[in-house]
């Protein structure tokens, strides 16, 4: 499989612009779960030729090949994180909108164990948590 998400995009076929290209590299660096806004804000800080339209219409064509996955967690605003990512959950911070990502074998097990149970074997799922701090940080 390929490494970056523009190599995926080019296995697939997709037509890469420089701009579908300026965008890919961006989402590939990101750490974080951008929205449009904020991918628009870094894509244009490298291309300022890049319109939002462009980043709205390049997320639809990455997300409906498989190369991205569309989070929404109930603010409105759907974020974006490679789908070529390891599995992960998310712990979302309702207060700031901070999402935290985790991974932990005892929900993963449990998980199993309850699918099982009720006699079906788990092929993927996506768990999100919300949550506000116990303390200020």
């Amino acid at each position: 499989m390929a490494d970056t998400i523009i190599e995926r995009c080019e296995a697939k076929g997709l037509r890469m612009t420089e701009q579908r290209r300026v965008i890919g590299r961006v989402l590939q660096d990101s750490d974080d779960h951008p929205d449009v806004e904020e991918l628009y804000a870094r894509a244009t800080a490298v291309d300022p030729r890049i319109s939002i339209a462009t980043v709205y219409r390049t997320v639809k064509l990455f997300e409906e090949a498989g190369i991205l996955d569309k989070l929404e967690f109930g603010d409105g605003r759907a974020r974006y994180e490679d789908a070529d990512r390891e599995h992960h959950d998310h712990l979302i911070d309702m207060n700031s909108g901070e999402v935290i990502e985790f991974f932990d074998e005892e929900i993963e097990a449990l998980q199993d164990k309850i699918a099982a149970r009720l006699g079906y074997r788990l092929k993927g799922h996506r768990l999100e948590l919300y949550g506000v701090p116990l303390k200020k940080r």
